[in-house]
């Protein structure tokens, strides 16, 4: 007798997994063999159960760590009561939440999304809904290009891959939204041509982290805020990997005198949940009436109340004075590795977001660095990118540091009898050079 309703058996082991990812799954990701299955803390534990450290987070998304108690404990109550209500009616967690982070932002109001690709899509569409208020007020034309920076990346949903410069995320699927238009990273010069009454916003990553971890310099966000203001038109800061504590500080832009009009988030918002966030001033935000922008998922409460109890534990914690103490460590001991590896052109960043500049490839690093234990990440093929938990321990770096000597080590005898590429030392940066000159 033939069985009615049975679900299908789950497969166990690896290879199975990665048998059913290949036969089911989109080809989008290419991805090492190994099967995490679970992590606490800064670590990370495989079907194996082999041990890594994690000094990816799960690319800036895991602040706390793996299984962190507080917001466990938070998790679990909130499903058991209510995992999802609607933007329909009222929950008791968005509007403390939204009051944080205004707080922590200096900003004014928030609108919560369920990732920071939809965020930045939300951010374009406030920035052009206050340019039209504003022409349909005044007669005037209507105000819609958008400046963006060369070497950004901004998310991959269509609003945002359009403002992303890399061909490779675009090209596929043009034409996309109009009126986009790449400012040279830093460059003031370029900003000032291409900036005049028809922008209505501006977009910056205060440090481009798919980029390269290059920050914006004082003098080029100064005047993009100079510039903005002049032509009526949003400054809108990317915060969604260097923002909400990474650098030591709440949020990046927060080194700079001047604030945006418009901010991103989401990675670390709710500490692994899909949630991410729009905040703006009372300026820009009111440009949004009811029913001209929504979403059905974002900041349902369970997410709400998961992200707030990130914020009180990293406040409570006093982690952004970890983020800086460790920060100062990681750094320290990769500049002195800098001094034995002499492929190693530059390390940048601040607190825990950092960058690692080869003049070899990068990929074999990553590679060798799985096999000793250890998760990092490569972009721009020459870049390695550090984004560990805010929550690591002087030991966790000690750990890192010699681990990485190690891979290191290993690579350097490799790519001497030939495998690895190695770039000259006069090669330049793929940032332009108005770019390094300015670091």
């Amino acid at each position: 007798m033939k069985k009615k309703n049975v679900p299908p058996r789950r497969p166990s082991g690896a290879k199975n997994i990665r048998d059913g990812e290949s036969r089911f799954l989109f080809n989008t990701y290419r991805r090492p063999p190994m099967v995490f299955t679970h992590g606490r803390g800064c670590h990370l534990y495989d079907s194996d159960g082999r041990r890594y450290l994690d000094f990816l987070g799960g690319i800036a998304v895991n602040a706390l760590g793996h299984a962190q108690p507080d917001l466990v404990r938070v998790i679990r109550r909130e499903a058991g009561r209510a995992i999802h209500l609607s933007n329909l009616f009222h929950n008791p967690y968005q509007a403390p939440l939204a009051q944080k982070l205004a707080e922590w932002s200096g900003l004014s109001r928030v609108f919560f999304t369920n990732s920071g690709s939809e965020a930045m899509d939300g951010a374009l569409k406030l920035a052009r809904a206050y340019a039209h208020a504003k022409s349909a007020a005044t007669g005037r034309a209507k105000k819609t290009r958008i400046l963006a920076l060369e070497n950004s990346f901004h998310g991959r949903t269509f609003g945002a891959v359009s403002i992303t410069y890399p061909e490779k995320y675009r090209e596929p699927f043009g034409p996309l939204v109009p009126g986009v238009e790449f400012v040279r990273f830093n460059d003031i010069a370029d900003l000032e041509r291409k900036f005049d009454d028809t922008v209505c916003a501006i977009v910056l990553e205060t440090i481009q982290g798919e980029g390269g971890i290059f920050p914006v310099s004082e003098a080029f966000w100064k005047h993009a805020r100079t510039l903005a203001t002049e032509h009526d038109a949003a400054v809108i800061a990317d915060e969604i990997q260097c923002g909400l504590g990474r650098t030591g500080r709440y949020f990046a832009y927060q080194k700079f005198e001047s604030a945006p009009d418009v901010v991103t988030i989401a990675k670390p918002l709710a500490g692994g949940l899909p949630l991410g966030a729009i905040i703006a001033n009372e300026q820009f935000a009111s440009a949004f009436t009811p029913g001209m922008h929504g979403t059905t998922f974002g900041g349902g409460p369970l997410v709400c109340a998961a992200a707030l109890e990130v914020l009180k534990v990293i406040e409570k914690k006093k982690l952004l004075k970890n983020v800086q103490e460790r920060g100062t460590q990681l750094r320290a001991g990769l500049e002195t590795l800098a001094g034995r590896f002499d492929f190693i052109r530059e390390v940048r960043g601040e607190g825990l977001i950092v960058g690692v500049d080869l003049s070899i490839n990068g990929g074999p690093i990553v590679t060798e660095a799985l096999k000793q234990g250890l998760i990092i990440n490569c972009t721009h093929e020459h870049i390695l990118r550090l984004l560990p938990a805010f929550i690591i321990s002087r030991a966790d770096v000690a750990e890192f540091l010699s681990k990485f000597e190690k891979v290191l080590r290993k690579v350097y005898r490799t790519s001497s009898s030939g495998p690895v590429t190695a770039r000259t030392k006069t090669e330049t940066h793929k940032q332009p050079v108005t770019m390094a000159a300015s670091r």
